[in-house]
Protein backbone atom coordinates (compact mmCIF):
# COMPACT_ATOMS: atom_id res chain seq x y z
CA UNK A 1 0.00 0.00 0.00
CA UNK A 2 2.82 2.43 0.87
CA UNK A 3 5.48 1.11 -1.51
CA UNK A 4 5.32 4.21 -3.70
CA UNK A 5 6.22 6.63 -0.91
CA UNK A 6 8.85 4.58 0.97
CA UNK A 7 11.71 5.29 -1.50
CA UNK A 8 11.24 9.04 -0.93
CA UNK A 9 11.25 8.79 2.87
CA UNK A 10 14.86 7.65 3.08
CA UNK A 11 16.35 8.17 6.54
CA UNK A 12 13.14 9.87 7.73
CA UNK A 13 11.20 6.58 7.92
CA UNK A 14 12.32 6.38 11.55
CA UNK A 15 10.42 9.59 12.32
CA UNK A 16 7.21 8.09 10.93
CA UNK A 17 7.72 4.91 12.97
CA UNK A 18 8.42 6.98 16.10
CA UNK A 19 5.31 9.07 15.41
CA UNK A 20 3.16 5.94 15.12
CA UNK A 21 4.48 4.56 18.43
CA UNK A 22 3.97 7.88 20.24
CA UNK A 23 0.45 8.27 18.86
CA UNK A 24 -0.37 4.68 19.76
CA UNK A 25 0.72 5.33 23.36
CA UNK A 26 -1.26 8.57 23.31
CA UNK A 27 -4.45 6.84 22.18
CA UNK A 28 -4.01 4.18 24.89
CA UNK A 29 -3.94 6.98 27.45
CA UNK A 30 -6.96 8.61 25.76
CA UNK A 31 -9.18 5.53 26.32
CA UNK A 32 -7.81 4.55 29.73
CA UNK A 33 -10.06 7.12 31.52
CA UNK A 34 -13.11 5.03 30.50
CA UNK A 35 -11.83 2.20 32.70
CA UNK A 36 -11.38 4.58 35.64
CA UNK A 37 -14.90 5.84 34.94
CA UNK A 38 -16.10 2.22 35.07
CA UNK A 39 -14.43 1.78 38.49
CA UNK A 40 -16.31 4.83 39.79
CA UNK A 41 -19.68 3.76 38.32
CA UNK A 42 -19.73 0.14 39.57
CA UNK A 43 -20.18 0.91 43.31
CA UNK A 44 -22.66 3.68 42.48
CA UNK A 45 -24.86 1.32 40.46
CA UNK A 46 -24.55 -1.39 43.12
CA UNK A 47 -25.53 1.21 45.76
CA UNK A 48 -22.37 0.49 47.70
CA UNK A 49 -20.61 3.18 49.77
CA UNK A 50 -18.10 5.15 47.73
CA UNK A 51 -14.79 6.33 49.21
CA UNK A 52 -14.22 10.00 48.26
CA UNK A 53 -10.45 9.45 48.17
CA UNK A 54 -10.99 6.51 45.77
CA UNK A 55 -13.03 8.77 43.44
CA UNK A 56 -10.55 11.69 43.62
CA UNK A 57 -7.63 9.40 42.78
CA UNK A 58 -9.53 8.09 39.72
CA UNK A 59 -10.41 11.61 38.64
CA UNK A 60 -6.76 12.70 38.96
CA UNK A 61 -5.64 9.62 37.03
CA UNK A 62 -8.15 10.47 34.31
CA UNK A 63 -6.77 14.03 34.12
CA UNK A 64 -3.18 12.69 34.02
CA UNK A 65 -4.13 10.34 31.17
CA UNK A 66 -5.55 13.25 29.17
CA UNK A 67 -2.36 15.29 29.75
CA UNK A 68 -0.16 12.37 28.69
CA UNK A 69 -2.38 11.79 25.65
CA UNK A 70 -1.96 15.42 24.57
CA UNK A 71 1.82 15.41 25.09
CA UNK A 72 2.39 12.11 23.30
CA UNK A 73 0.05 12.95 20.42
CA UNK A 74 1.59 16.37 19.85
CA UNK A 75 5.12 14.90 19.97
CA UNK A 76 4.00 12.21 17.54
CA UNK A 77 2.60 14.85 15.18
CA UNK A 78 5.87 16.77 15.40
CA UNK A 79 7.81 13.68 14.33
CA UNK A 80 5.34 12.84 11.57
CA UNK A 81 5.61 16.36 10.15
CA UNK A 82 9.41 16.22 10.17
CA UNK A 83 9.15 13.02 8.14
CA UNK A 84 6.40 14.40 5.89
CA UNK A 85 8.10 17.66 4.91
CA UNK A 86 11.46 15.99 4.31
CA UNK A 87 9.74 13.34 2.20
CA UNK A 88 8.08 16.11 0.17
CA UNK A 89 11.50 17.73 -0.23
CA UNK A 90 12.94 14.46 -1.54
CA UNK A 91 9.93 14.02 -3.84
CA UNK A 92 10.30 17.53 -5.28
CA UNK A 93 14.04 17.06 -5.82
CA UNK A 94 13.42 13.73 -7.55
CA UNK A 95 10.77 15.25 -9.82
CA UNK A 96 13.06 18.20 -10.53
CA UNK A 97 15.76 15.76 -11.65
CA UNK A 98 13.30 14.02 -13.97
CA UNK A 99 12.07 17.38 -15.28
CA UNK A 100 15.61 18.49 -16.11
CA UNK A 101 16.18 15.30 -18.10
CA UNK A 102 13.10 15.87 -20.24
CA UNK A 103 13.25 17.43 -23.71
CA UNK A 104 12.07 21.03 -23.44
CA UNK A 105 9.40 20.25 -26.00
CA UNK A 106 7.86 17.64 -23.68
CA UNK A 107 7.84 20.17 -20.85
CA UNK A 108 5.98 22.67 -23.02
CA UNK A 109 3.47 19.98 -23.99
CA UNK A 110 2.72 19.31 -20.30
CA UNK A 111 2.03 23.02 -19.74
CA UNK A 112 3.17 25.42 -17.03
CA UNK A 113 -0.17 25.12 -15.26
CA UNK A 114 0.15 21.36 -14.85
CA UNK A 115 3.78 21.58 -13.76
CA UNK A 116 2.96 24.31 -11.25
CA UNK A 117 0.13 22.19 -9.86
CA UNK A 118 2.42 19.17 -9.56
CA UNK A 119 5.19 20.98 -7.68
CA UNK A 120 2.90 22.97 -5.38
CA UNK A 121 -0.72 21.85 -5.03
CA UNK A 122 -0.38 18.09 -5.67
CA UNK A 123 2.68 17.64 -3.49
CA UNK A 124 1.26 19.85 -0.74
CA UNK A 125 -1.83 17.62 -0.61
CA UNK A 126 0.42 14.64 0.01
CA UNK A 127 1.62 16.30 3.23
CA UNK A 128 -1.73 15.63 4.92
CA UNK A 129 -1.50 11.97 4.01
CA UNK A 130 2.11 11.58 5.14
CA UNK A 131 1.85 13.58 8.35
CA UNK A 132 -1.50 12.21 9.48
CA UNK A 133 -2.86 9.26 7.50
CA UNK A 134 0.10 6.92 7.99
CA UNK A 135 1.02 7.38 11.69
CA UNK A 136 -2.45 8.30 12.94
CA UNK A 137 -4.13 5.67 10.81
CA UNK A 138 -1.91 2.91 12.23
CA UNK A 139 -2.32 4.12 15.82
CA UNK A 140 -6.08 4.53 15.52
CA UNK A 141 -6.63 1.05 14.10
CA UNK A 142 -4.58 -0.86 16.71
CA UNK A 143 -6.45 0.41 19.80
CA UNK A 144 -10.01 -0.44 18.64
CA UNK A 145 -8.82 -3.93 17.69
CA UNK A 146 -7.38 -4.46 21.21
CA UNK A 147 -10.57 -3.13 22.82
CA UNK A 148 -12.73 -5.45 20.70
CA UNK A 149 -10.58 -8.39 21.81
CA UNK A 150 -11.16 -7.33 25.43
CA UNK A 151 -14.90 -7.14 24.68
CA UNK A 152 -14.84 -10.83 23.71
CA UNK A 153 -12.97 -11.58 26.95
CA UNK A 154 -15.73 -9.83 28.95
CA UNK A 155 -18.51 -11.63 27.06
CA UNK A 156 -18.55 -13.23 23.61
CA UNK A 157 -22.06 -11.98 22.91
CA UNK A 158 -21.04 -8.41 23.72
CA UNK A 159 -18.02 -8.80 21.42
CA UNK A 160 -20.28 -9.94 18.58
CA UNK A 161 -22.62 -6.99 19.18
CA UNK A 162 -19.60 -4.71 18.87
CA UNK A 163 -18.72 -6.14 15.47
CA UNK A 164 -22.15 -5.51 13.91
CA UNK A 165 -21.87 -1.69 13.45
CA UNK A 166 -18.19 -2.06 12.56
CA UNK A 167 -19.01 -4.51 9.77
CA UNK A 168 -21.78 -2.23 8.47
CA UNK A 169 -19.48 0.81 8.62
CA UNK A 170 -16.59 -1.09 7.03
CA UNK A 171 -18.80 -2.28 4.18
CA UNK A 172 -20.03 1.29 3.57
CA UNK A 173 -16.43 2.56 3.58
CA UNK A 174 -15.33 -0.09 1.05
CA UNK A 175 -18.24 0.77 -1.26
CA UNK A 176 -17.42 4.48 -0.99
CA UNK A 177 -13.76 3.84 -1.86
CA UNK A 178 -14.68 1.59 -4.78
CA UNK A 179 -17.09 4.16 -6.23
CA UNK A 180 -14.77 7.08 -5.49
CA UNK A 181 -11.64 5.61 -7.06
CA UNK A 182 -13.55 4.88 -10.27
CA UNK A 183 -14.00 8.64 -10.72
CA UNK A 184 -10.65 9.74 -9.28
CA UNK A 185 -8.69 9.74 -12.54
CA UNK A 186 -11.24 11.90 -14.37
CA UNK A 187 -11.40 14.24 -11.38
CA UNK A 188 -7.65 14.86 -11.29
CA UNK A 189 -7.45 15.25 -15.08
CA UNK A 190 -10.21 17.87 -15.04
CA UNK A 191 -8.30 19.72 -12.29
CA UNK A 192 -5.16 19.71 -14.47
CA UNK A 193 -7.09 21.06 -17.49
CA UNK A 194 -8.61 23.79 -15.33
CA UNK A 195 -5.17 24.85 -14.04
CA UNK A 196 -3.73 25.10 -17.55
CA UNK A 197 -6.77 27.03 -18.77
CA UNK A 198 -6.57 29.54 -15.91
CA UNK A 199 -2.86 30.19 -16.57
CA UNK A 200 -3.51 30.51 -20.32
CA UNK A 201 -6.34 32.95 -19.60
CA UNK A 202 -4.19 35.11 -17.32
CA UNK A 203 -1.18 35.07 -19.68
CA UNK A 204 -3.33 35.87 -22.70
CA UNK A 205 -5.45 38.55 -21.09
CA UNK A 206 -3.82 41.35 -23.07
CA UNK A 207 -4.64 39.68 -26.40
CA UNK A 208 -8.16 38.88 -25.20
CA UNK A 209 -8.82 42.52 -24.30
CA UNK A 210 -7.23 44.02 -27.42
CA UNK A 211 -9.18 41.80 -29.82
CA UNK A 212 -12.44 41.84 -27.86
CA UNK A 213 -12.37 38.09 -27.31
CA UNK A 214 -13.61 38.35 -23.73
CA UNK A 215 -16.71 36.30 -24.49
CA UNK A 216 -14.84 33.38 -26.06
CA UNK A 217 -12.12 33.42 -23.42
CA UNK A 218 -14.61 33.65 -20.54
CA UNK A 219 -16.61 30.81 -22.11
CA UNK A 220 -13.57 28.52 -22.33
CA UNK A 221 -12.56 29.34 -18.76
CA UNK A 222 -16.14 28.96 -17.53
CA UNK A 223 -16.55 25.62 -19.32
CA UNK A 224 -13.42 24.13 -17.72
CA UNK A 225 -14.35 25.46 -14.26
CA UNK A 226 -17.88 24.06 -14.57
CA UNK A 227 -16.50 20.75 -15.82
CA UNK A 228 -14.24 20.56 -12.77
CA UNK A 229 -17.20 21.43 -10.55
CA UNK A 230 -19.34 18.73 -12.16
CA UNK A 231 -16.62 16.08 -11.71
CA UNK A 232 -16.16 17.12 -8.07
CA UNK A 233 -19.87 17.05 -7.29
CA UNK A 234 -20.30 13.73 -9.10
CA UNK A 235 -17.46 12.30 -7.02
CA UNK A 236 -18.92 13.60 -3.77
CA UNK A 237 -22.49 12.55 -4.62
CA UNK A 238 -21.23 9.01 -5.17
CA UNK A 239 -19.43 9.02 -1.83
CA UNK A 240 -21.84 10.95 0.41
CA UNK A 241 -24.50 8.22 0.98
CA UNK A 242 -21.87 5.66 1.98
CA UNK A 243 -20.10 8.26 4.10
CA UNK A 244 -23.36 8.94 5.93
CA UNK A 245 -23.76 5.22 6.69
CA UNK A 246 -20.33 4.60 8.19
CA UNK A 247 -20.19 7.90 10.11
CA UNK A 248 -23.60 7.07 11.62
CA UNK A 249 -23.00 3.45 12.64
CA UNK A 250 -19.38 3.29 13.81
CA UNK A 251 -19.56 5.95 16.58
CA UNK A 252 -22.83 4.44 17.93
CA UNK A 253 -21.64 1.06 19.18
CA UNK A 254 -23.02 1.82 22.68
CA UNK A 255 -26.52 2.37 21.25
CA UNK A 256 -26.61 -1.28 20.17
CA UNK A 257 -24.92 -2.69 23.29
CA UNK A 258 -27.12 -0.75 25.75
CA UNK A 259 -30.61 -2.12 24.84
CA UNK A 260 -29.54 -5.69 24.08
CA UNK A 261 -27.13 -5.76 27.02
CA UNK A 262 -29.88 -4.46 29.30
CA UNK A 263 -32.13 -7.35 28.20
CA UNK A 264 -29.30 -9.75 29.05
CA UNK A 265 -28.96 -8.16 32.52
CA UNK A 266 -32.71 -8.47 33.11
CA UNK A 267 -32.62 -12.14 32.05
CA UNK A 268 -29.71 -12.70 34.42
CA UNK A 269 -27.28 -13.88 31.70
CA UNK A 270 -25.04 -10.79 32.09
CA UNK A 271 -23.99 -8.88 35.18
CA UNK A 272 -24.56 -5.16 35.32
CA UNK A 273 -20.83 -4.70 36.02
CA UNK A 274 -19.89 -6.37 32.76
CA UNK A 275 -22.47 -4.27 30.90
CA UNK A 276 -21.00 -1.08 32.37
CA UNK A 277 -17.48 -2.24 31.47
CA UNK A 278 -18.61 -3.00 27.90
CA UNK A 279 -20.33 0.40 27.59
CA UNK A 280 -17.23 2.22 28.85
CA UNK A 281 -14.95 0.28 26.50
CA UNK A 282 -17.28 0.97 23.54
CA UNK A 283 -16.39 4.67 23.79
CA UNK A 284 -12.79 3.70 23.06
CA UNK A 285 -13.75 2.04 19.77
CA UNK A 286 -15.96 4.36 17.75
CA UNK A 287 -13.91 7.56 17.54
CA UNK A 288 -10.48 5.98 16.87
CA UNK A 289 -11.96 3.46 14.44
CA UNK A 290 -13.78 6.20 12.53
CA UNK A 291 -10.53 8.19 12.24
CA UNK A 292 -8.72 5.03 11.12
CA UNK A 293 -11.29 4.36 8.39
CA UNK A 294 -11.10 7.97 7.26
CA UNK A 295 -7.33 7.70 6.92
CA UNK A 296 -7.68 4.28 5.28
CA UNK A 297 -9.62 5.99 2.49
CA UNK A 298 -6.81 8.50 2.02
CA UNK A 299 -3.81 6.15 2.00
CA UNK A 300 -4.69 4.71 -1.47
CA UNK A 301 -4.84 8.34 -2.66
CA UNK A 302 -1.22 8.65 -1.59
CA UNK A 303 -0.16 5.84 -3.92
CA UNK A 304 -2.38 7.26 -6.68
CA UNK A 305 -1.01 10.80 -6.35
CA UNK A 306 2.63 9.72 -6.32
CA UNK A 307 2.04 7.34 -9.26
CA UNK A 308 0.41 10.20 -11.20
CA UNK A 309 3.28 12.56 -10.39
CA UNK A 310 5.83 10.00 -11.56
CA UNK A 311 3.80 9.14 -14.68
CA UNK A 312 3.58 12.81 -15.66
CA UNK A 313 7.35 12.93 -16.11
CA UNK A 314 7.78 9.31 -17.10
CA UNK A 315 8.99 10.11 -20.59
CA UNK A 316 12.15 9.03 -22.29
CA UNK A 317 14.89 11.41 -21.06
CA UNK A 318 17.14 13.20 -23.50
CA UNK A 319 19.75 10.87 -24.94
CA UNK A 320 23.09 11.72 -23.40
CA UNK A 321 26.22 9.68 -22.74
CA UNK A 322 27.29 12.35 -20.26
CA UNK A 323 30.81 12.69 -21.65
CA UNK A 324 32.96 15.81 -21.74
CA UNK A 325 33.40 17.70 -25.01
CA UNK A 326 35.91 15.77 -27.12
CA UNK A 327 35.38 17.49 -30.48
CA UNK A 328 38.41 18.67 -32.44
CA UNK A 329 36.93 22.09 -33.38
CA UNK A 330 33.68 24.07 -33.64
CA UNK A 331 32.58 22.75 -37.03
CA UNK A 332 28.91 21.69 -36.92
CA UNK A 333 27.36 18.96 -39.04
CA UNK A 334 23.70 17.99 -39.52
CA UNK A 335 23.48 14.60 -41.24
CA UNK A 336 20.16 13.28 -42.59
CA UNK A 337 18.27 14.90 -39.70
CA UNK A 338 14.65 13.82 -39.38
CA UNK A 339 12.33 15.06 -36.68
CA UNK A 340 8.61 14.83 -35.91
CA UNK A 341 6.26 16.77 -33.67
CA UNK A 342 4.15 13.94 -32.32
CA UNK A 343 3.18 12.06 -35.51
CA UNK A 344 3.96 14.74 -38.09
CA UNK A 345 7.46 14.80 -39.58
CA UNK A 346 8.63 18.40 -39.96
CA UNK A 347 12.27 17.86 -40.99
CA UNK A 348 12.92 15.41 -43.81
CA UNK A 349 16.55 14.30 -43.94
CA UNK A 350 18.26 17.69 -43.61
CA UNK A 351 22.01 17.88 -44.31
CA UNK A 352 23.92 21.01 -43.34
CA UNK A 353 27.48 21.91 -42.38
CA UNK A 354 28.66 25.01 -40.54
CA UNK A 355 32.38 25.83 -40.62
CA UNK A 356 33.94 27.27 -37.47
CA UNK A 357 34.04 31.06 -37.17
CA UNK A 358 31.50 31.50 -39.98
CA UNK A 359 27.93 32.75 -40.01
CA UNK A 360 25.22 30.58 -41.51
CA UNK A 361 21.69 31.95 -41.89
CA UNK A 362 18.44 30.00 -42.22
CA UNK A 363 15.63 31.72 -44.09
CA UNK A 364 12.22 30.60 -45.24
CA UNK A 365 8.53 31.03 -44.66
CA UNK A 366 7.02 30.44 -41.23
CA UNK A 367 6.68 26.73 -40.56
CA UNK A 368 9.50 25.74 -42.89
CA UNK A 369 11.51 24.20 -40.02
CA UNK A 370 14.11 26.91 -39.31
CA UNK A 371 13.57 27.26 -35.56
CA UNK A 372 13.19 23.50 -35.13
CA UNK A 373 16.55 22.90 -36.80
CA UNK A 374 18.20 25.55 -34.59
CA UNK A 375 16.70 24.12 -31.40
CA UNK A 376 17.84 20.63 -32.28
CA UNK A 377 21.41 21.95 -32.20
CA UNK A 378 20.99 22.90 -28.52
CA UNK A 379 19.38 19.48 -27.89
CA UNK A 380 15.91 20.88 -27.37
CA UNK A 381 14.60 17.50 -28.56
CA UNK A 382 16.02 14.13 -29.59
CA UNK A 383 16.09 13.32 -33.29
CA UNK A 384 13.97 10.66 -34.91
CA UNK A 385 16.99 9.72 -37.00
CA UNK A 386 20.23 11.20 -38.27
CA UNK A 387 22.85 13.00 -36.21
CA UNK A 388 24.15 16.41 -35.19
CA UNK A 389 27.82 16.73 -34.30
CA UNK A 390 30.21 19.44 -33.10
CA UNK A 391 33.84 18.95 -34.01
CA UNK A 392 33.01 15.38 -35.02
CA UNK A 393 31.38 14.48 -31.66
CA UNK A 394 27.67 13.67 -31.64
CA UNK A 395 25.77 16.02 -29.29
CA UNK A 396 24.06 12.99 -27.71
CA UNK A 397 27.50 11.72 -26.75
CA UNK A 398 28.27 14.74 -24.55
CA UNK A 399 26.60 15.88 -21.34
CA UNK A 400 24.12 18.74 -21.48
CA UNK A 401 26.54 20.79 -19.38
CA UNK A 402 29.34 20.23 -21.90
CA UNK A 403 27.01 21.16 -24.78
CA UNK A 404 25.63 24.24 -23.03
CA UNK A 405 29.16 25.45 -22.25
CA UNK A 406 29.82 25.62 -25.98
CA UNK A 407 26.51 26.95 -27.28
CA UNK A 408 24.67 30.18 -26.49
CA UNK A 409 21.03 30.23 -27.58
CA UNK A 410 19.39 33.65 -27.98
CA UNK A 411 15.71 33.38 -28.90
CA UNK A 412 13.08 35.94 -29.83
CA UNK A 413 11.64 35.81 -26.31
CA UNK A 414 14.37 35.67 -23.69
CA UNK A 415 13.22 35.10 -20.14
CA UNK A 416 14.47 37.47 -17.46
CA UNK A 417 14.18 36.49 -13.83
CA UNK A 418 12.50 38.69 -11.24
CA UNK A 419 15.81 39.94 -9.88
CA UNK A 420 18.30 42.69 -10.75
CA UNK A 421 19.50 43.15 -14.33
CA UNK A 422 23.04 42.59 -13.03
CA UNK A 423 22.10 39.14 -11.70
CA UNK A 424 20.24 38.32 -14.92
CA UNK A 425 23.40 38.97 -16.93
CA UNK A 426 25.57 37.12 -14.39
CA UNK A 427 23.70 33.89 -15.28
CA UNK A 428 25.89 33.77 -18.40
CA UNK A 429 29.01 33.36 -16.24
CA UNK A 430 28.26 33.06 -12.51
CA UNK A 431 31.89 33.59 -11.44
CA UNK A 432 32.36 36.73 -13.54
CA UNK A 433 33.66 39.94 -11.97
CA UNK A 434 31.59 43.11 -11.91
CA UNK A 435 33.94 44.61 -14.50
CA UNK A 436 33.25 41.70 -16.86
CA UNK A 437 29.48 42.10 -16.42
CA UNK A 438 29.63 45.85 -17.07
CA UNK A 439 31.81 45.28 -20.13
CA UNK A 440 29.29 42.76 -21.51
CA UNK A 441 26.46 45.28 -20.94
CA UNK A 442 28.49 47.94 -22.74
CA UNK A 443 29.20 45.67 -25.71
CA UNK A 444 25.48 44.76 -25.86
CA UNK A 445 24.63 48.50 -26.18
CA UNK A 446 22.75 48.58 -22.85
CA UNK A 447 24.43 51.65 -21.33
CA UNK A 448 21.96 54.14 -22.81
CA UNK A 449 18.80 52.66 -21.25
CA UNK A 450 20.57 51.61 -18.02
CA UNK A 451 21.32 55.27 -17.35
CA UNK A 452 17.60 56.04 -17.48
CA UNK A 453 16.66 53.38 -14.95
CA UNK A 454 16.33 54.53 -11.30
CA UNK A 455 18.88 52.02 -9.96
CA UNK A 456 20.81 51.39 -13.14
CA UNK A 457 22.09 47.85 -13.47
CA UNK A 458 20.66 47.03 -10.02
CA UNK A 459 17.10 47.75 -11.21
CA UNK A 460 14.76 44.79 -10.80
CA UNK A 461 13.68 43.25 -14.11
CA UNK A 462 10.18 42.38 -12.83
CA UNK A 463 8.26 39.19 -13.59
CA UNK A 464 9.58 37.85 -16.89
CA UNK A 465 11.41 41.17 -17.44
CA UNK A 466 8.21 43.24 -17.67
CA UNK A 467 9.99 46.38 -16.45
CA UNK A 468 11.87 46.56 -19.78
CA UNK A 469 10.75 46.96 -23.36
CA UNK A 470 11.11 44.07 -25.80
CA UNK A 471 14.28 45.54 -27.35
CA UNK A 472 15.80 46.22 -23.93
CA UNK A 473 15.12 42.66 -22.80
CA UNK A 474 16.75 41.44 -26.00
CA UNK A 475 19.90 43.46 -25.35
CA UNK A 476 20.12 42.20 -21.76
CA UNK A 477 19.92 38.65 -23.11
CA UNK A 478 22.63 39.49 -25.64
CA UNK A 479 24.80 40.82 -22.78
CA UNK A 480 24.25 37.51 -21.01
CA UNK A 481 25.42 35.63 -24.12
CA UNK A 482 28.43 37.94 -24.57
CA UNK A 483 29.46 37.30 -20.97
CA UNK A 484 29.09 33.52 -21.48
CA UNK A 485 31.42 33.80 -24.49
CA UNK A 486 30.49 30.41 -25.93
CA UNK A 487 32.22 29.51 -29.21
CA UNK A 488 28.89 28.69 -30.92
CA UNK A 489 25.99 31.15 -31.12
CA UNK A 490 22.42 30.35 -32.17
CA UNK A 491 20.29 33.44 -32.85
CA UNK A 492 16.60 32.66 -33.33
CA UNK A 493 14.84 35.85 -34.43
CA UNK A 494 17.17 37.84 -32.17
CA UNK A 495 16.26 41.05 -34.05
CA UNK A 496 12.51 40.56 -33.67
CA UNK A 497 12.09 43.59 -31.39
CA UNK A 498 14.40 45.86 -33.37
CA UNK A 499 12.91 49.29 -34.11
CA UNK A 500 14.44 51.96 -36.38
CA UNK A 501 15.73 53.99 -33.42
CA UNK A 502 17.58 51.00 -31.92
CA UNK A 503 18.54 49.20 -35.14
CA UNK A 504 22.11 50.49 -35.09
CA UNK A 505 22.57 49.56 -31.40
CA UNK A 506 21.14 46.08 -31.94
CA UNK A 507 23.39 45.48 -34.96
CA UNK A 508 26.44 46.55 -32.95
CA UNK A 509 25.40 44.23 -30.13
CA UNK A 510 24.98 41.36 -32.60
CA UNK A 511 28.38 42.11 -34.14
CA UNK A 512 29.91 41.81 -30.67
CA UNK A 513 28.29 38.49 -29.89
CA UNK A 514 29.11 37.02 -33.34
CA UNK A 515 32.77 38.05 -33.38
CA UNK A 516 35.06 35.03 -33.96
CA UNK A 517 32.19 32.58 -33.37
CA UNK A 518 30.43 29.79 -35.25
CA UNK A 519 27.00 31.33 -35.76
CA UNK A 520 23.64 29.92 -36.83
CA UNK A 521 21.14 32.74 -37.29
CA UNK A 522 17.44 32.79 -38.17
CA UNK A 523 15.88 36.03 -39.29
CA UNK A 524 12.83 37.25 -41.16
CA UNK A 525 14.58 40.55 -41.88
CA UNK A 526 16.82 39.36 -44.68
CA UNK A 527 18.70 42.66 -44.69
CA UNK A 528 20.30 41.64 -41.38
CA UNK A 529 21.81 38.42 -42.78
CA UNK A 530 22.69 39.34 -46.37
CA UNK A 531 26.39 39.42 -45.45
CA UNK A 532 26.33 35.91 -43.92
CA UNK A 533 28.98 33.49 -45.16
CA UNK A 534 26.23 31.06 -46.16
CA UNK A 535 22.45 31.40 -46.44
CA UNK A 536 20.26 28.29 -46.52
CA UNK A 537 16.72 28.51 -47.87
CA UNK A 538 14.25 26.16 -46.15
CA UNK A 539 10.86 25.05 -47.37
CA UNK A 540 8.57 22.35 -45.98
CA UNK A 541 11.26 20.86 -43.76
CA UNK A 542 14.00 20.72 -46.42
CA UNK A 543 16.94 22.89 -47.43
CA UNK A 544 16.17 23.63 -51.06
CA UNK A 545 19.16 25.88 -51.83
CA UNK A 546 22.19 27.47 -50.21
CA UNK A 547 24.86 30.01 -51.06
CA UNK A 548 25.75 33.66 -50.52
CA UNK A 549 23.21 36.46 -50.89
CA UNK A 550 24.26 37.31 -54.45
CA UNK A 551 24.43 33.64 -55.48
CA UNK A 552 20.93 32.95 -54.21
CA UNK A 553 19.50 36.00 -55.96
CA UNK A 554 20.78 34.51 -59.19
CA UNK A 555 19.79 30.87 -58.72
CA UNK A 556 16.92 30.65 -56.19
CA UNK A 557 13.42 31.83 -57.04
CA UNK A 558 12.31 31.12 -53.46
CA UNK A 559 15.04 33.35 -52.06
CA UNK A 560 14.29 36.12 -54.57
CA UNK A 561 10.66 36.02 -53.46
CA UNK A 562 11.64 36.24 -49.80
CA UNK A 563 14.10 39.08 -50.50
CA UNK A 564 11.53 41.11 -52.41
CA UNK A 565 8.98 40.57 -49.65
CA UNK A 566 11.55 41.70 -47.07
CA UNK A 567 12.32 44.85 -49.08
CA UNK A 568 8.61 45.63 -49.41
CA UNK A 569 8.10 45.22 -45.69
CA UNK A 570 11.01 47.53 -44.86
CA UNK A 571 9.58 50.36 -47.00
CA UNK A 572 5.95 49.82 -45.96
CA UNK A 573 4.23 52.87 -44.47
CA UNK A 574 0.75 53.76 -43.30
CA UNK A 575 -0.72 56.49 -45.49
CA UNK A 576 -3.21 58.92 -44.03
CA UNK A 577 -6.25 59.94 -46.02
CA UNK A 578 -6.21 63.37 -47.58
Amino acid sequence: MLKSVLPYMGEYKKYTKRAAVLMLAGIIFSITPYFFLYQIMVPLVAKEPVDLKFVLVRVLLMALCEILYSMLYVTGLENSHVSAYNTLKNLRISLQGKLEEQPLGNIQDIGTGRIKKVFTDDIDQIELLLAHAIPEGLANIVIPVLVIVLMFVVDVRVGLLTLVPIFIGGFAMSMMMKAGFAKMDAYYKSAAVMNNTIIEYVNGMEVVKVFNKDGESYKKLGDTVRKYRDFTLAWYKTCWPWMAVYTSFIPCIALLILPIGSLMVLSGSLTIGKLLLALCMSFGIGSPFLRALTFAGKIPQLDYKIAELEKLLDHEPLKSQGKAFLGKDMDISFKDVRFSYKDEEVLHGVNLSLKKNTTTALVGESGSGKSTLARLLVHYYDLNSGSISIGGQDITDMSLEALNDRVSFVAQEQFLFNTSLYENVLIGKPNATKEEVMEALKRAQCEEFLQRLPEGVNTNAGDGGKMLSGGERQRISLARAILKNAPIIVLDEATAFMDPENEEKMNKALDEIMKDKTVLVIAHRLSTIKNADKICVMKDGNIISEGTHSELLDKSEEYKKLWEASLSASTWKIKGEA
